[in-house]
């Protein structure tokens, strides 16, 4: 069991996402097993300091919807930034980079952001 502590200061904001979904599958153990949800940590440190391109917070969308006829909401990354923060958006990048199956939540309780 490892304790990754990952500073976030001038870091690319997709690759520092990458890197910790494979961290949190236990894809850097020699004893990497798919099947396993793995014993790894990951610590975020000084997420406020995170490069992220204006192109990027410009384009990108999150979508939710209500199920509701119409009720399709979208929000870009720079208004997520300044109403949830850079945390929640590290958050979801890791969670969609992640395989969809039930360790998913096991894995993400492993990540700690600071």
């Amino acid at each position: 069991m490892a304790n990754y502590t990952i500073d976030a200061t001038n870091k690319k904001f997709g690759r520092m996402a990458s890197e910790i979904a494979l961290i949190l599958q236990g894809k850097k153990n020699p004893d990497y097993q798919p099947r396993l949800e793995g014993e790894d940590t990951v610590i975020v440190e000084n997420i406020d300091k995170i490069f992220i391109d204006s192109k990027k917070a410009e384009q990108k969308i999150y979508y939710s919807h209500t199920t509701q006829i119409g009720h399709l909401k979208k929000i870009r990354m720079d208004e997520m930034l300044e109403k949830k923060g850079p945390a929640e958006v590290l958050r979801r990048a890791v969670m969609g980079m992640l395989p969809k199956n039930r360790l998913k939540s096991k894995r993400m309780k492993r990540l700690i952001i600071k």
